[in-house]
């Protein structure tokens, strides 16, 4: 496995559900130094972690890193692309380095580390997945974070784009579209309706890529999370465009 964001915890907890003893998991992290009791926990339950430092920002990093993971450990069944930051919308209303901050981490860094992925992967002998983390904020922008919500619409229209060009191949996306995630990025903000925590995004992701694989079907899907958030979002769509503008966060 590789896990790019080793600081990220449904990152984190994405790798300890998934891990069985004898794999190896290569961290990619900006602080290498906060890996350790990932690390360790990984040791716990049987598996093997090598740390290696990853700037989001440096794209020319992107392709040698994800090589670097394969040729030092073989194969990957699973790559998770979990970088991101929240950014501070108050700040990139009048800022415009702000928005490029946001729109860089969390738009322009993935899709180049997704579509590196892709390819590195599509050249594998096996069955791989990919997992992107979009959310339900790119689902229809609001006031109170529409940088961060306008990078999210974006990263999930370039999944689902990515998971077409892979149909029929040895690669499937899993896009993730959690609620409100209950963590430390969102730590002080008042939960929204049908929020989760880390370890719920985490538990579904590694829930459906284990359905597949006892079922025999390999194929990409976009799972909301929890499941009937996917109602709340058809509602919002028909809300007014005067009263939406007036949503909070």
């Amino acid at each position: 496995m590789l896990l790019v964001g080793g600081t990220s915890e449904i990152g984190s907890r994405i790798a300890l559900l998934w891990v069985r003893p004898g794999d190896h998991v290569t961290v990619a992290a900006r602080r290498p130094d906060a890996c350790g009791r990932l690390v360790g926990e990984l040791a716990a339950r049987g598996a093997t972690a090598s740390v290696c430092f990853f700037e989001a920002t440096d794209f020319a990093s992107h392709r040698q890193m994800a090589t670097g993971a394969i040729a030092a450990h073989g194969p990957l069944s699973l790559a998770v692309v979990a970088v991101g930051i929240l950014g501070d919308q108050q700040v990139a209303d009048t800022d415009e380095q702000e928005v490029v901050r946001v729109a860089t981490v969390d738009y322009t860094a993935q899709i180049s580390l997704l579509t590196v992925l892709a390819d590195l992967l599509g050249r594998q002998p096996i069955d791989s997945t990919v997992v992107a983390l979009s959310s339900i904020a790119g689902w229809r922008a609001r006031r109170a974070n529409y940088v961060y919500g306008s990078t999210k619409a974006g990263l999930d229209a370039f999944c689902q784009g990515l998971a077409d060009r892979l149909h029929g191949s040895r690669v499937r996306v899993i896009t993730a579209r959690p609620g409100f995630v209950i963590g430390r990025m969102t730590e002080g903000m008042t939960p929204a309706p049908l929020s989760v925590t880390p370890a719920q995004v985490a538990q579904a992701i590694v829930g459906a890529i284990d359905k597949q694989n006892r079922s025999g079907v390999h194929t990409s899907r976009t799972l909301w999370i929890p499941r009937r958030l996917e109602l709340l979002a058809r509602i919002m769509r028909l809300v007014p465009r005067p009263v939406w503008r007036h949503m909070p966060r």
